[in-house]
């Protein structure tokens, strides 16, 4: 398949940010999506704004942390559309605290999400493309998985580190096979997970989720997005000693 055969595609955490913009690409190119998300009146009012423009809408109330969930409402969204082509991995949570600090709820609902929750979506997803030998499934992970960030952001960088190295392990497995896998590592994008951060480093939503989607289409195995400039950082934070990369995010 190329990307232009990826009619049917379902997205997690698409009522807000990074996962509303996809959708919202993706309709005006009139794919068929299926959009999962826990606040259900934010999720159906943007699939009203969709249809017209999408091949089709379909929605689903979904907390990814209810992993028994997870395998119903896609096997019920792949049915309404007939099949999916492509999913993405997008729910995320950014909560944290230093760990150690008194706050391991936070850590510990982070971690949840971002890779148990991330992983039943992985399974769920890969059941039903292995049972059509095609599909192609998509992890959003992070800048912060590339190097471990410190005080707050230790366990949401944890996260998606384990994130992207399930995604590293999947894309061995189905190498050479109809069924692709992609990592993306998105850096300072506007969304409300980013809020209250200051940085020089910012990308409006609209430019950060046009390169998400461009990384996407091309089916990129591994992606920091936008890629300038956090293709150099990403190899840099993959390559330089801490006493350097510490500096840089």
């Amino acid at each position: 398949m190329t990307a232009t055969t990826r009619q049917k595609i379902l997205i997690t955490g698409a009522s807000a940010g990074l996962g509303e913009g996809m959708a919202r690409r993706f309709a005006d190119r009139g794919r068929a999506l299926a959009l999962c998300a826990r606040r259900l009146d934010r999720l159906d009012d943007l699939a009203e704004e969709l249809r017209p423009s999408a091949a089709q809408v379909a929605t689903a109330e979904l907390d990814v942390t209810d992993t028994d969930a997870v395998p119903r409402v896609f096997a019920r969204l792949a049915d309404e559309l007939g099949g999916l082509d492509r999913v993405i991995v997008n729910a995320g949570l950014g909560k944290g605290a230093p760990v150690g600090s008194g706050k391991a709820a936070a850590n510990i609902e982070t971690v949840q999400t971002n890779l148990v929750g991330a992983l039943a979506q992985a399974e769920a997803a890969l059941e039903i493309f292995r049972a059509q030998n095609a599909g192609h499934l998509v992890l959003i992970s992070s800048m912060s998985a590339v190097r471990g960030l410190p005080k707050a952001q230790a366990a949401y960088s944890a996260s998606k580190a384990g994130l992207a190295t399930l995604g590293q392990g999947l894309q061995a497995e189905f190498a050479g096979s109809p069924i692709s896998v992609s990592v993306l590592l998105p850096g300072y994008i506007e969304t409300d997970i980013n809020r209250g951060v200051k940085t020089a480093m910012m990308t409006d939503t609209d430019t950060g989720v046009d390169a998400m989607v461009a990384a996407i289409e091309r089916e990129a195995a591994w992606a920091p997005v936008p890629r300038w400039p956090w293709l150099p950082i990403a190899l840099a934070l993959r390559h330089l000693p801490g006493s350097v990369t510490r500096h840089l995010i």
